[in-house]
């Protein structure tokens, strides 16, 4: 069976491969779990927060958006002490404070996935690499959403981490040709 190189390090990486990188996702609660988790791999390698992944969705309570838009300084100073996630503050605050204008744009646009699903027309960008040098770390269309959401507020999602994000939420299909995973993941639909 073949994978895209990356998702065979180890058995993390092949079920993250397997079973959800690329996969298009439709649900805001799962759509903010990935921005809080993205915004935390900055500077960092994807494998260090996947092993964190658990750790932070018991802290920030379910990744439910509304209690974390809630979050204060005491529960900031909690989250500095859990050594299971990145301790940075910045971060911290940041996810708080991205938490906050996600919950603006669902109310400006019906969902969150509304807003960003808009940028692609409800539709996975579908590329067809041969080679994983060919993939792009950012594109034109993650500077434009990139610049949109820092826009509104967002912090700590610049156009690399965005497109990290679309690669992760399936709004772009970045799975090489002849990995398993390229046809399987455009069977998804909403």
């Amino acid at each position: 069976m073949n994978r895209c190189p990356w998702g065979t390090a180890d058995d993390l990486y092949i079920r993250y491969h397997d079973e959800e990188w690329g996969v298009p996702i439709y649900d805001d609660r799962k759509q903010f779990e990935f921005l809080v988790l993205e915004s935390a791999q900055a500077g960092l390698s994807w494998h260090t927060i996947l092993k964190k992944r658990e750790n932070y969705r018991a802290a920030y309570d379910g990744f439910d958006v509304e209690k974390v838009a809630k979050y204060d300084e005491e529960k900031i100073e909690e989250l500095m002490q859990n050594a299971g996630i990145i301790r940075n503050r910045k971060k911290i605050e940041a996810s708080i404070n991205n938490a906050r204008i996600f919950l603006e744009i669902q109310k400006e646009f019906g969902s969150f996935c509304n807003y960003l699903w808009g940028f692609v027309d409800g539709k996975p960008i579908v590329n067809k690499w041969a080679e994983i040098s060919q993939i792009p770390a950012r594109t034109e269309l993650s500077d434009r959403i990139s610049k949109d959401i820092k826009k509104r507020g967002f912090k700590f999602l610049g156009s690399i981490t965005i497109y990290s994000h679309m690669q992760a939420t399936g709004l772009v299909n970045d799975h090489l040709k002849n990995c398993f995973r390229w046809k399987e993941c455009q069977k998804y639909k909403k």
